[in-house]
């Protein structure tokens, strides 16, 4: 009898396939936002299926108000420090803003330099139906795309506001056909942010990619949190679907003090942390 392990979903390399063999398997995506190589390659220890390599390093990172001024440029940075801490899971890559929308040329160009220059597997991008020939354009050139419908940071002075989306009939409605659409496409996966639970649910159930939810309720085939609010660094974002798993903000603000306060008192170093 063989000793050898045999293969499941946490040994394997995490692809667009995998993925889909999960939805039909149902079993749960996990997704988290990853930014640099050191936390990275936490996250892929602990078995993450997949890591975004959000545009909301604009917020969290570089402090920005929104996602728009962060650059093309400085997504592949992130995303190229990502690529080498990780081992197993699939890296996707938001095309930023300004880099596709309603030029399927600079889509092209964007999705090829974030794929050759960072090593990452799959590019993201925020809308339906008005971004369709980006979309197929990217795909024609063998880069795999996940849609992401709903609340769309990327347009957020067009809603003017970050509540739930398509509550109304006419939104929703628009929102299941781009969903359909996205799929005709060719995208492997969805992302579907802050809309109504029994909106997403139907979403899920209506088409046969993987669907991957943050505050969309958990009919869906996976989630995704941003790991800095996860880890309980950032401390002034609280949606409601937010659960932190840590307060990393208090244990990194206690450890800092500790450290001043041996420094002053000549505590640190002592002899053993000195050299002979």
């Amino acid at each position: 009898m063989s000793t050898a392990k045999s293969s499941s979903a946490t040994e394997r390399k995490v692809t667009t396939h995998l993925l889909q063999e999960m939805k039909v398997r149902n079993e749960k995506i996990s997704m988290l936002t990853a930014y640099d190589f050191s936390m990275a390659k936490i996250f892929d220890r602990a078995g993450i299926d997949v890591l975004l390599v959000g545009d909301s390093a604009s917020n969290v990172i570089a402090g920005h108000e929104t996602t728009l001024p962060i650059t093309l440029d400085q997504m592949i940075y992130h995303a190229a420090s990502v690529v080498r801490g990780v081992e197993r899971a699939l890296i996707v890559v938001d095309v930023p803003f300004g880099s596709y929308q309603g030029n399927s040329r600079a889509a092209l160009e964007s999705s090829i330099r974030i794929m050759k220059e960072s090593g990452a597997h799959a590019v993201k991008m925020e809308g339906g139906e008005e971004i369709k020939e980006s979309v197929l354009r990217v795909l024609s050139a063998g880069v795999p795309v996940m849609g992401h419908l709903g609340l769309m940071p990327q347009s957020i002075y067009k809603f003017g506001t970050y509540t739930v989306r398509a509550r109304e009939e006419e939104e929703a409605a628009k929102l299941i056909s781009d969903a359909k659409l996205l799929e005709e496409c060719g995208c492997f996966a969805l992302v579907l942010e802050k809309i109504p639970a029994k909106l997403a649910k139907k979403v899920a159930q209506s088409i046969s990619i993987p669907v991957i939810g943050i505050g969309a309720g958990g009919d869906v085939d996976g989630q995704v949190l941003v790991s800095h609010d996860l880890l309980g660094v950032t401390q002034d974002f609280n949606p409601r679907f937010l659960r932190r798993y840590a307060d990393i903000n208090t244990i990194a603000y206690e450890a800092v003090k500790s450290y001043i306060e041996d420094v002053k008192s000549c505590d640190f170093p002592n002899k053993d942390e000195s050299y002979a």
